[in-house]
This record gives structure tokens, C-alpha cells and sequence, in this order.
């Protein structure tokens, strides 16, 4: 694979067949879920921010749409069931690979359980969110992720 300037941009591109390796952002469904009147975060496991808090998040698989997603990721990463309530935001960055498509949601059922990608779960009341800095030695994708989690949490960050 080469560089080579297609579409006004630089992209790989195989010399011998032609082939282009189109790079595009894999899409993320996030679920900012409401429980028992607290917001549901889990202390992320893995990379990108491992230690840090978050909403429930990971990759929209194929076969599947987002809202099914975000519903299946809750399930996974805190042992909720939830419904919808609406679409939070979306969000990109021209340097991270994902596109975060991020709903507000609430608590149907379910046991709050620390699921696949969490080291934790807890519930935050208004007001009382956890801490973070933001990250000094992360990735282009630590800081972002660190603003659209602070972004999609904005309600939380006030007492009621």
C-alpha cells in the first residue's frame, strides 16, 4: 500500500490492483441511563480512559441497529434493561476513529451488575459525579472521549 492523493485527500492505495483502503469511523452507542434517580456510570476496564467513569458504551455491531446498541451495551457493561428516552448527540472527531452516537435513557429492569467491560458500576446522584481530569498523557481519543463524556453528563453535573 501507497499514498496517493484520491478524492482530495491522502489514502492507501494498493499499486498493483487499484484496491483503496477507505478509512472510516467505526460507530460507538452510548446509553446515558437514569436508575432509581442517580445516573449509571461504570469505571471502564479497558482502553480508551481504562479507570475513568463513563456511561455504558461500545461498537454498534453488524445486524443490529444503533438504538439496539445502546440497549444491548447497557445489558452488557451494567446489567440494566432500558428504554430509550431520546438522542443525546452525536459525536465525531476528524482525528478518532469512532462516531459516538450517545441516547438518554432510563432503567426498566435488570440487576446493576459490573458487566464485560467494567472493573465497576455505580450510581451518581446530581451533583455528585466523580472527579477526572482530563487526560495528561492519553490519546488524541483519551481527550475527546474524556469532553464527550463531560459533555453527555452535563445534566448530572449540577444538584438537583
Amino acid at each position: 500500500m501507497v499514498f496517493a492523493n484520491i478524492d482530495e485527500r491522502q489514502r492507501e492505495q494498493c499499486p498493483a490492483c487499484g484496491f483503496i483502503a477507505w478509512r472510516n469511523p467505526a460507530p460507538v452507542a452510548m446509553a446515558v441511563i437514569e436508575h432509581e434517580q442517580q445516573l449509571v456510570l461504570i469505571r471502564r476496564r479497558d482502553a480508551p480512559l481504562a479507570d475513568y467513569w463513563a456511561p455504558p458504551a461500545g461498537y454498534v455491531e453488524t445486524g443490529e441497529s444503533v438504538p439496539e446498541a445502546v440497549i444491548r451495551e447497557a445489558r452488557e457493561e451494567c446489567g440494566l434493561e432500558i428504554v430509550l428516552d431520546e438522542l443525546a448527540g452525536v459525536y465525531s472527531q476528524a482525528d478518532v476513529d469512532v462516531l459516538i452516537v450517545a441516547y438518554r435513557a432510563h432503567s426498566s429492569g435488570g440487576r446493576l451488575v459490573a458487566g464485560d467491560d467494567a472493573s465497576e458500576v455505580g450510581l451518581f446522584a446530581p451533583g455528585y459525579l466523580p472527579t477526572q481530569p482530563v487526560p495528561a498523557a492519553g490519546s488524541a481519543t483519551d481527550r475527546w472521549l474524556h469532553e464527550v463524556i463531560f459533555e453527555v453528563t452535563a445534566p448530572w453535573q449540577r444538584a438537583a
